[in-house]
């Protein structure tokens, strides 16, 4: 016996919605795409008419009306490890402002990225970009973009001049916080293993590591200084090198969980108690920080409200509704959890 296809219920079109509320559909239009000359009340009608209805703006038929795709584009390096939690927070901004998201994936270190960014922006694809660490720092990428006079937002970049669009953290503050709490736990011989040059949110945080040493008059040493890559593998590298030393470091403090989690791992095979032994701090606060044993103080960065902000002045600016220029700094937070203690005693 053959069995039906289960039944679907008709999409609810933008009529549905106007019939519902007794106006038009260009009313209905005009509250989509935020324009003026509509009644707050009417507004708010619309709004929970679609709601109720379960309507979703057909993007095409929008796309023809107005010669915008309302799509926002996502470019990322293809190793960024915490891409997720800026799909999320961009994500959130678009579902609120009925805008859609297409992610493109690429390798900041390709020769050809500029032209695979020209031919990104050129298509009729998006409407705006937003650009993530490293590409971010790119200057090249920024003055093609600007050559091209394409609206952008950049995350985890400190403008370089006013008519960049950017939101940031304070980097270099909250590793002076940290770098304090360990020297306030009596640790001295304090490492730091410096994140990937690329990236110049990593060359603030290893700034904000001298300041909290200088502001606890403690010797920053250059062997205590080694170079990471942000990945696990040179955690595990910088975590050899500094436990060779004699004497050892008693707390080690990296730019990223990542490199964290590979210093703990060559811990746990030495035999050395964290953090009777050792305290180790890393920086970002990924799910990988409150799972690894014992779970690993480090410094949160909002990531998702980063990436919402971004997005959401990114869709005014679209629309006209921004101002001039737009440089929001987003505040850290320590996270104490197991990895940090008192320094031995023995020290």
């Amino acid at each position: 016996m053959a069995i039906a296809p289960p039944a679907f219920p008709p999409r609810k079109t933008i009529v549905d919605v106007a019939k519902a509320v007794g106006v038009s559909t260009k009313t209905v239009s005009r509250v989509l795409n935020r324009e003026p000359n509509v009644k707050p009340a009417t507004r708010d009608r619309i709004l929970s008419a679609m709601k109720d209805l379960g309507y979703r703006p057909n993007s095409p038929a929008r796309m023809l009306a107005s010669n915008r795709t309302y799509l926002l584009g996502l470019i990322y390096n293809a190793s960024s490890s915490y891409i997720t939690s800026i799909q999320n927070g961009v994500l959130a901004a678009c579902r609120g402002e009925h805008y859609d998201l297409l992610i493109y994936p690429c390798r900041y270190t390709n020769p050809e990225l500029l032209n695979e960014i020209r031919e990104f922006v050129q298509g009729p694809r998006v409407d705006g970009l937003i650009l993530v660490p490293p590409i971010s720092d790119l200057e090249e990428v920024h003055d093609l973009l600007l050559e091209l006079e394409f609206a952008k937002v950049a995350i985890s970049r400190e403008p370089a001049s006013d008519s960049e669009w950017t939101v940031c953290t304070n980097d270099r503050e909250i590793c002076r916080d940290m770098t304090r709490h360990l020297s306030r736990l009596g640790h001295e011989h304090i490492a730091f293993i410096t994140g990937h040059p690329d990236h110049k949110a990593m060359s603030n945080r290893y700034l904000g590591f001298l300041d909290g040493m200088c502001e606890a008059g403690l010797e920053v040493c250059d062997s205590l200084v080694v170079q990471g890559e942000n990945t696990f593998e040179s955690g595990i590298d910088g975590a050899v090198r500094l436990l060779r030393r004699k004497p050892r470091p008693t707390a080690i403090f990296c730019a990223n969980d990542h490199m964290a989690a590979g210093v703990m791992k060559v811990a746990h095979e030495r035999r050395l108690d964290i953090p009777r032994d050792l305290s180790i701090a890393g920086f970002d606060d990924m799910p990988i920080a409150a799972r690894v044993w014992p779970q690993l103080t480090t410094v949160r960065q909002p990531l998702e409200e980063m990436a919402l902000l971004a997005a959401r002045q990114l869709i005014r600016r679209l629309r006209g509704e921004a101002a001039p220029k737009f440089n929001k700094l987003v505040g850290a937070e320590l996270v104490i959890r197991q990895t940090t203690g008192p320094a031995p005693a023995n020290s």
